[in-house]
């Protein structure tokens, strides 16, 4: 009896890690609305110019009320910044080029403004991933998507993440979209600063730096598993040639 008590005991305390993991993350992990298409995101990972521009635009309109906490500012220089500028540009909540990439407002003033925390980004284009893309398409197709509706408290809405309590922060650049009752597509009858073309670009060179963002160490990553396997290879040439000289002179039958 107390055997089977301890088993239990020790299968609990194993799997509790794994199940805590799963109720916590699962609430991050959201699909787009029914029958949404997801646009592929433009592959910028390579394209340091584009992930500085991320940078950025990450910077001058979402950090206002989103953080992205768990990258550091000195990270940026991996983006082929120097520290001064990111100092000059980049640096406008922070003193110390080590510090976060944290929000100026508290917490508690941020709910009391918005109803919300609003959530960090840090980790957004790892979190967003689902079966019905990837989190980086998820992130493109969504921050255009947004769509004039007076029936919200924003004034906004999305056709990707309906009834969504965050305003469109870009309009200024995309204009001002509209969803036709009739055929349920959006229409742009006021322009913004940019051409859709353009603000696709600004749109896909955010999404970059979030995806840099949520692992910086990517790149070096790959690399050293290349190198791994590349290794490995070598390993089982070496072990191939070893065993044949060991076996050689051993008969067969």
């Amino acid at each position: 009896m107390k055997a089977n008590l301890v088993r239990k005991v020790g299968l609990a305390l194993l799997f509790a890690p794994l199940v805590a993991c799963a109720l916590l993350s699962a609430p991050l992990i959201v699909s787009a609305a029914e029958g949404a298409h997801l646009d592929r995101a433009p592959d910028v990972r390579n394209d340091q110019a584009a992930l500085q521009n991320g940078a950025k635009i990450f910077v001058n309109y979402c950090l206002n009320c989103h953080g992205g906490s768990f990258v550091r500012y000195k990270r940026l220089t991996e983006l082929g910044l120097t520290e001064q500028q990111v100092i000059d540009n980049l640096m406008f909540t922070a003193e110390k080029i080590g510090e976060p990439m944290r929000v100026a407002a508290r917490p508690g003033e941020q709910k009391q403004w918005f109803g919300v925390v609003p959530p960090d980004l840090s980790l957004v284009a790892r979190a967003r991933a689902s079966a019905d893309g990837s989190a980086a398409d998820w992130l493109y197709t969504y921050m255009r998507s947004f769509y004039r509706d007076d029936q919200r408290p924003t004034g906004w809405n999305n056709t990707i993440f309906p009834n969504v309590a965050m305003p469109n922060v870009l309009w200024d650049l995309q204009g001002q979209q509209e969803l036709n009752s009739q055929t349920h597509r959006l229409e742009l009858p006021v322009a913004g600063q940019l051409s859709p073309a353009e603000f696709n670009k600004q749109i896909a060179d955010l999404v970059g730096f979030l995806v840099w963002a949520a692992e910086p160490g990517a790149g070096f990553r790959k690399q050293l598993g290349l190198g791994v396997l590349a290794f490995l290879l070598v390993l089982l040439g070496v072990s191939y040639a070893l065993k044949k000289e060991y076996w050689k002179d051993v008969p067969k039958n």
